[in-house]
């Protein structure tokens, strides 16, 4: 059995490796192109200032590829902030950016608030959580679509070691996207198919091509602009770049499954809007789960979690009086 033929020439035209895209040559094919690296990132004070300082000291100093990094600081209560601004990012706090429209939680509201208060052409969004980050996870990302203009969004690819009891599985993370959205999308977007993590939190992607897309403000933005990407610029606009490795925070198995209700849900609205699902009645957002407790029917604690969809909408259709003046986040040293 064989993926279609269209996939199948996807992943040999459409798929590289961060080793194939050098930052002096990426230096060279910018030709006034901006760029700018957006980190969401919350209780991220361990993490976030390595990564900015790799970006700093290899891509603006070394090499002036990037010209801006911002951390977009989602309600931390630690030092995110100030770590981050000490390694030299543009730091702002979500709540800031559109104070006129209603705060909404997630990480995908911290994303759509990156995308407008930066200034890039092209812009590379990297999690604050990685823990072996090197400044080729940015390179890979942004050679595709510096060196080929019919490319407007590259999704990054890894190995991601899951550590445990026995010992280190070195593929066995991305337990949501084996259990959740590798089954969805390839039963209703079997397109998707070729992409090997598709919900990768490392990604780039032009600048009126993100604008053009709504984000889901919680977990399924990705699958999210995966859906959307593809429907409005079809599947060879779309890449995938190998970072190598990745390894960073796990989260536990409850949040997993908070995680994956958002997802199906993600998708279910993308089936419905396609007009390809009617449901006789609107699926529950209210997600019960149990953990280790005293209740009042059976020994565990009954613990309710809303995960209901909302979404801000593509950037382009916001008034122009609401819009960030859109001031550089990065000031290169002279």
């Amino acid at each position: 059995m064989r993926v279609s033929a269209e996939v199948d020439r996807w992943l040999a035209r459409r798929s590289s490796r961060a080793g194939d895209w050098w930052a002096a040559e990426l230096v060279a094919a910018k030709r006034g192109t901006r760029v700018s690296v957006v980190i969401p990132a919350r209780d991220e004070e361990e993490t976030v200032g390595a990564i900015v300082g790799t970006i700093r000291r290899e891509l603006v100093e070394q090499f002036p590829l990037v010209d801006e990094i911002l951390v977009v600081d989602s309600h931390s209560t630690d030092a995110t902030a100030e770590v981050a601004r000490a390694a030299g990012a543009g730091v702002v706090a979500q709540d800031a950016v559109f104070p006129e429209l209603e705060s909404l939680a997630g990480k995908g509201e911290a994303l759509w608030k990156g995308v407008a208060e930066t200034t890039g052409d092209l812009i590379a969004f990297v999690d604050g959580d990685l823990r072996d980050f090197t400044a080729g996870y940015v390179t890979g990302l942004l050679g595709p679509l510096l060196t080929d203009p019919g490319i407007a969004y590259v999704k990054g690819f890894y190995h991601r070691p899951l550590a445990g009891a026995a010992g280190v599985e070195p593929d066995g993370g991305g337990r949501v996207t084996e259990l959740v959205a590798r089954p969805l999308l390839n039963m209703y977007w079997p397109e998707l198919a070729g992409f090997v993590q598709p919900l990768a939190g490392e990604y780039a992607g032009r600048r009126d091509v993100l604008e053009g897309i709504p984000f889901v403000t919680h977990y399924g933005v990705e699958v999210g602009h995966l859906i959307d990407l593809l429907e409005a610029h079809g599947l060879d606009a779309l890449a995938q770049v190998d970072l190598g490795h990745r390894t960073h925070r796990h989260q536990s198995t409850q949040a997993l499954g908070r995680m994956s209700a958002q997802i199906m849900l993600t998708l279910m609205d993308r089936l419905e809007r396609g007009g390809r699902v009617i449901s006789a009645a609107p699926p529950s957002t209210s997600l019960a789960q149990f953990r280790r407790g005293a209740g009042e029917s059976v020994e565990r604690e009954l613990v309710l979690t809303d995960v209901a969809l909302t979404e801000r909408p593509p950037l382009e259709t916001l008034p122009p009086e609401i819009r960030p003046q859109n001031a550089p986040c990065l000031r290169r040293s002279a």
